[in-house]
C-alpha cells in the first residue's frame, strides 16, 4: 500500500514555474493518485510514461541526446520521444504532447502498440509504446534535447553499448522490434 498523497493541483505545461503533477500507479498500473514529479522521482514511485518511436521513411529512428539537466538518465541517448503522463492526461494525450514539445512534431498519426512494465534501481514505470513516421524539420526543446542522431533500430539493439541509451526505452525497443516490426 502506497503512503497517502497530498491533494494536488492540476499541472500545466504552459504555466511557468508551476509544479508538474504526474500520475502515480501501482505495479499493476492502477492509479494511486498524483504527486509532483520531483517527489515521484525522489521516492522512486511507479508512474506512467509514453514512448514514441519516430521513424523516417528509411526506417531510421530519431534518437535524442538528453540534456545534463534531466531528472533521470541525464546525458543518455533516448531512442523514443516521450515522457511522464501528467495528472489529468491519458497515455494518448501525453504521447502527442511530448512529441510536439520535444521534437516539434505535430499532426502525425501515432500507432499504439503495447503497454509494458519496467523497473530498476532508478525507476518503476508502466509505459505505452507508439510509433510514427516523420521526415520533416525538427524543433528541439532545448531544456530536454541536446541533439538528434539517426540510427537503425537493429543497429541500436545489436550494439547497445555504442552509446549510453536509456534502459527503459531499450526494453521497449527490443519488444517492439521482436513483436511488431
Amino acid at each position: 500500500m502506497m503512503p497517502s498523497m497530498p491533494e494536488s493541483t492540476p499541472s500545466s505545461a504552459s504555466n511557468q514555474g508551476a509544479v508538474e503533477n504526474v500520475i502515480v500507479v501501482d505495479e499493476h498500473n492502477h492509479v494511486q493518485g498524483a504527486l509532483p514529479r520531483a517527489e515521484m522521482r525522489q521516492r522512486k514511485l511507479c508512474h506512467r510514461a509514453t514512448y514514441v518511436f519516430v521513424f523516417n521513411s528509411k526506417g531510421e529512428l530519431y534518437v535524442q541526446e538528453r540534456t545534463l539537466s534531466k531528472d533521470i538518465y541525464p546525458g543518455f541517448y533516448e531512442p523514443a520521444t516521450g515522457g511522464v503522463v501528467a495528472e489529468g492526461e491519458e497515455y494518448d494525450e501525453a504521447a502527442v504532447r511530448e512529441l510536439e514539445e520535444e521534437l516539434g512534431i505535430h499532426g502525425v498519426p501515432l500507432m499504439p502498440h503495447f503497454h509494458f512494465y519496467f523497473h530498476n534501481d532508478d525507476c518503476k514505470v508502466w509505459g505505452r509504446v507508439y510509433t510514427c513516421q516523420y521526415d520533416g524539420e525538427l524543433s528541439l526543446q532545448e531544456e530536454e534535447v541536446v541533439s538528434v542522431v539517426m540510427e537503425r533500430p537493429e543497429d541500436i539493439l545489436a550494439n547497445h553499448y555504442h552509446r549510453q541509451y536509456t534502459p527503459d526505452s531499450m526494453v521497449a525497443l527490443e519488444r517492439l522490434v521482436q513483436k511488431h516490426l
